[in-house]
């Protein structure tokens, strides 16, 4: 599929914009300015526009793409402000700290946790060991999940320094909280964020990272000739 078709800038400059916002820590002006040095002359709202479409089909095709699931998930939730307001977004990730999947909610409680694990459930299976903090809400999903027959075989661990790991993943999505400005765009940027850390979480793990852009790296997930 042609998923360039139409607009008025090459893919590889798309794909540059996208994956430089994504990858570092950077505002639209920012990679407006860049691209400018380049001699590329493109709004920062179009960029904005880009990494709204594109983002999110980058982690489509990231997540076709990974759908394997280890001995043991880390759970966590954390607060990230969205246009001035704090929503909570819950996270897993797997014992070699690939994101299974994410989700956005603007309440913490039962309800959104026993969503999440119902998501991740449909997706994965369930692993041997689920490691979480000691959040009451999660943990009361985690039993009604289990009366209704869910993660029967799965131990819930809720020891501290075990969560350390996806504790200190939240990092660079949080950097950009002043960034957001409504629960869409926000769902769309993370899921673009944790799209392109797996890409380079997975080839720093099976070294062969060095040596690749950004671009090439998309490119590569896409299934663009780089």
């Amino acid at each position: 599929m042609n998923h360039f078709k139409g607009k008025q800038f090459q893919k590889d400059v798309i794909i540059i914009s996208v994956g430089y916002y994504l990858r570092y820590n950077l505002s639209y002006r920012d990679v407006q300015e860049m691209l400018y040095d380049r001699g590329i002359n493109v709004s920062h709202t179009t960029i904005y526009r880009w990494v709204q479409e594109y983002g999110k089909l980058i982690y489509q095709i990231w997540k076709k793409k990974n759908r394997q699931s280890f001995y043991s998930w880390k759970m966590d939730e954390t607060y990230i402000k969205i246009k001035g307001k704090w929503h909570y977004l819950y996270r897993a990730i797997d014992s070699e700290g690939m994101t299974l999947d994410i989700w956005l909610r603007r309440k913490r409680n039962t309800q959104s946790a026993y969503a999440f694990f119902k998501r991740l459930y449909k997706q994965f299976g369930e692993p041997k060991v689920i490691v979480t903090d000691k959040a009451p809400s999660i943990a009361s999903a985690f039993r009604k999940l289990q009366k209704q027959g869910l993660y029967s075989e799965t131990e819930h661990r809720t020891v501290k320094y075990l969560n350390n790991l996806i504790e200190q993943d939240h990092r660079p999505v949080k950097r950009r909280n002043k960034l957001y400005q409504s629960l869409r765009t926000a769902s769309t940027t993370i899921k673009g964020i944790e799209a392109l850390r797996g890409i380079y979480k997975k080839n720093r793990r099976n070294g062969t990272l060095f040596g690749f852009s950004v671009s090439t790296e998309i490119k590569v997930l896409m299934g663009i000739p780089a």
